[in-house]
């Protein structure tokens, strides 16, 4: 393939798409949305690995949640759960992924690319009903109906490379593929300076994937209270 468009988050999956993506495709284009997630620093974090991994274009595309409401991610008055909790968490983001996808879609059309990749995961994570095979699959039967590609008989296709990759193999190949973890944020609730809480879902699940890994964690975390 040519051209790809990579949905870049600034967390450690996305980092790693966008390696798995640059091995396979000569042109990688960036694209992450602002969408009012509780912090600014993972825009800042996807600049920075768009950058290291050599992106051959990065846009930050603005598509504001907050006014949905529903989700510890862009609804500030919600606490983000520092425990586990059953069924799917609040940090769900209603329709995140379908909107994301969607973006993606239109800017993958006018740059003439073959593929979307995203870093959903079906195995490490919170049980986003977004993140499924299901919905993938989904997605690209509605790709092929709903773009001019589609009908042309060059549809788009959705490449979703971790789907079923541990957080221990995805840490692993991003190494091998020259991903700067440091350079990632995956806290849900970090503070002013960057640093992970080290308790919501989102770093539990990185902290015991580097675990697994054998690998060091590059993860700042914030120190806990006595």
């Amino acid at each position: 393939m040519t051209k790809a468009v990579v949905l870049l988050s600034g967390g450690l999956d996305s980092a790693t798409t966008l390696a798995i993506a640059r091995s396979e495709v000569s042109s990688c284009y960036a694209l992450t949305i602002d969408y009012g997630q509780r912090h600014r620093l993972e825009l800042e974090a996807a600049r920075c690995v768009a950058q290291a991994l050599g992106a051959a274009g990065h846009r930050v595309a603005t598509f504001d949640f907050s006014w949905i409401g529903g989700s510890a991610l862009t609804d500030r008055r919600i606490q983000v759960p520092q425990q586990p909790s059953a069924g799917i968490p609040i940090t769900y983001v209603p329709a995140r992924n379908t909107i994301f996808l969607a973006l993606a879609l239109g800017w993958a059309e006018v740059l003439n690319a073959e593929a979307i990749y995203i870093g959903a995961n079906a195995i490490d994570y919170s049980g986003y009903p977004d993140c499924r095979p299901e919905f993938l699959d989904a997605f690209a039967q509605l790709a092929k109906l709903a773009t001019r590609a589609g009908v042309e008989g060059k549809p788009i296709h959705i490449r979703a490379p971790l789907l079923k990759m541990p957080k221990a193999e995805i840490i692993r190949t991003g190494i091998r593929l020259g991903v700067d973890f440091a350079l990632t944020l995956s806290c849900y609730d970090p503070d002013a300076q960057g640093r992970g809480c080290g308790t919501c879902d989102s770093c539990r699940l990185r902290a015991e994937g580097f675990r697994n890994a054998g690998v060091p964690d590059p993860t700042i975390y914030q120190p806990r209270a006595e």
